[in-house]
């Protein structure tokens, strides 16, 4: 009899424990925030100086309106209204509007839309392909020498329509040859279309005395090399010390030289030579 109660009690309990289960609510879902049509990203093309235009896919599952806050990031994006409110289980396509200016480099661009509501942000990435010719140009500029440290700074332009990894060399030439030869190598840096950057290249050893010609040659895949100049003039104190005392060295070796040979000629009787007048001698009528 105690068995069976007990087996009836187990029963009891686990049938009530599976009611509640079954009456208690589904968990709410979350918002979510994509790109139309399913996409991975949203994906825009076209010529500079045009608006293209995509729409973005608010999803309310829950049992009350939700209201989000839209913004662009990265790329010049416009919303009809930068706060649009979804109804209950309910899915809202927001359209936006991407403006390409006419001075947008043709090429990839990237950018971000950003949604936020109910203490959550999402984010939905942005492809932004502006067509046009491609063109790889890259400059090196404004190069010049601290002629107190060595360093070396320049600044490197992109001056075409691709995002370039640059590459650097650098030589220089003294009086008496090369005195730094660096061959080219990557530059921890990339440069979008219009960018640019100044940068300096250490030089921790330059010549103490020396007038040298420095040439920096900057390059990136499918560009062509770009090649600048500067001249610098190396003066230290203590080499200029050095020059003018082996200066003043050799100028007095070469006097006590021309005293040397006048005390020689005059120990052996050479000396200058004198002209003694002789009579002359006639006849007499």
């Amino acid at each position: 009899m105690r068995a069976a109660a007990t087996r009836s009690g187990l029963l009891a309990a686990a049938a009530a424990l599976l009611g509640a289960v079954a009456a208690a609510p589904p968990a709410a879902q979350a918002w979510t925030a994509a790109p139309a049509a399913g996409r991975p990203y949203a994906y825009l093309e076209g010529p500079a100086g045009s608006v293209l235009q995509d729409s973005l896919s608010v999803t309310n599952p829950g049992a009350r309106p939700l209201t989000v806050r839209l913004a662009g990031e990265g790329a010049p994006v416009a919303f009809a209204a930068r706060t649009v409110t979804v109804p209950a289980r309910t899915r809202a396509d927001v359209p936006f509007a991407v403006t390409v200016t006419a001075d947008t480099p043709p090429g990839d661009h990237r950018g971000t839309v950003r949604a936020t509501a109910a203490g959550r942000e999402l984010s939905v990435e942005l492809h932004l392909r502006v067509s046009g010719p491609r063109l790889a140009a890259l400059t090196v500029e404004d190069v010049r020498v601290d002629e107190a440290t060595g360093a070396l700074r320049y600044t490197l332009v992109n001056r075409g329509t691709t995002v370039l990894a640059p590459t650097l060399a650098v030589r220089a030439e003294g009086l008496l040859g090369t005195v730094l030869d660096r061959p080219e190598r990557a530059l921890p840096l990339t440069l979008r279309p219009g960018e640019r950057a100044t940068r300096t290249e250490p030089w921790p050893d330059p010549p103490a005395l020396d007038s040298v010609t420095v040439r920096l040659t900057a390059g990136a895949p499918g560009a062509p090399s770009a090649t600048a100049r500067t001249e610098a003039a190396f003066a230290e104190l203590p080499a200029l010390a050095g020059a003018a005392g082996l200066l003043l060295a050799a100028a007095g070796g070469g006097a006590w030289a021309v005293r040397r040979r006048g005390r020689a000629g005059s120990r052996t009787g050479v000396g200058p030579r004198t002209r003694t007048p002789q009579a002359s001698t006639g006849a007499t009528s």
